[in-house]
């Protein structure tokens, strides 16, 4: 480089270029999605803690996810929030990198976990009689503990290819936040290495679990069909269709960010998608899981009756 060239230190996010009304809109619908995140995944949080009945592998994998889900949604929603109201929308070198690190630990750690939630459904299906002795508490530790920590050892690997590159030119990231692919865009070095890992990672963090998920829901559905009783398919159904639901939801958008070749008219569509997977997927997730679940419902009238009395 040349001795007369700048380099950057601080970063612009660019956002949705919108009018001030919609994007006071924006703020206050945003601003209602994170409250209401961070109660009901607090609220699962607390339930499982507290009442003893819900200490079981299942709550215990969701105890994890709802922690992922506040601290995804924690790590890019206030940021997201200032820029609305604000028009100098800058962001600091040090702060966008870790930005990025802890967004793409959290989302590893999450597929993990619901790759490590859909094994414990499948064993508490397919194999009823040996579920407690398979899914014990050192099994699930384990599982836990591997999970979160491939999530952030990638995480890890990227920041620090992140860091090795130049940035020198235009500072403008065409993103809510510090997303990695639209960091990459601005530095002024060949980003192959970094494409490379990227892919890599994405086969091992997405591709994998997705197979392994839909082998296990395969075995899971002739193992519900094989189930004489009604009462007992119906259980299993609808236990299983609520995860279906999110690991469809989260591995369709990240497959679609990460793994389905980048043009320029797919960027408002991507700053879409991870709004989702940053907002709405943490908002939905204790929806579809747990607050219409009746071991869940019975253990928060329980708490409130207790202390009401």
């Amino acid at each position: 480089m040349g001795s007369n060239q700048s380099w950057v230190t601080e970063f612009v996010l660019l956002g949705f270029q919108l009018s001030a009304e919609m994007e006071a809109f924006l703020f206050w619908t945003f601003c209602l999605s994170y409250i209401f995140s961070l109660l009901a995944n607090g609220m699962i949080f607390g339930l499982i803690c507290l009442d003893l009945r819900l200490h079981t592998p299942m709550y215990f994998f969701l105890s994890h996810l709802a922690i992922i889900d506040m601290s995804y949604a924690s790590n890019n929603v206030p940021k997201m929030l200032a820029n609305l109201v604000n028009q100098k929308r800058t962001i600091s070198f040090v702060p966008c990198i870790m930005q990025t690190f802890l967004y793409l630990g959290f989302a590893a750690t999450e597929c993990l976990i619901l790759v490590a939630m859909s094994y414990d459904r499948f064993v508490a299906i397919c194999h009823p009689l040996q579920y407690t002795v398979i899914m014990n508490r050192r099994v699930c530790m384990v599982l836990v503990v591997t999970s979160w920590s491939c999530g952030f050892i990638l995480s890890l690997v990227h920041a620090v290819l992140l860091l090795r590159l130049p940035f020198c030119g235009p500072r403008e990231v065409n993103h809510l936040f510090c997303e990695i692919l639209s960091v990459l865009k601005l530095a002024c070095a060949d980003t192959g290495l970094n494409q490379m890992v990227i892919f890599a990672a994405c086969v091992f963090i997405l591709v994998g679990p997705v197979c392994l998920v839909l082998v296990s829901y395969l075995r899971i559905l002739f193992a519900i069909l094989r189930i004489q009783s009604g009462e007992g398919r119906r259980k299993a159904f609808s236990t299983c269709s609520s995860h279906l639901c999110v690991v469809g939801l989260f591995f369709s958008i990240a497959v679609l960010v990460y793994m389905v070749p980048d043009s320029n008219r797919r960027e408002e569509l991507e700053k879409i998608l991870s709004l989702f997977h940053s907002l709405f997927n943490p908002m939905l997730n204790p929806l579809i899981y747990s607050l219409r679940n009746a071991q869940v419902k019975a253990s928060l009238y329980r708490i409130l009756q207790r202390r009401l009395m």
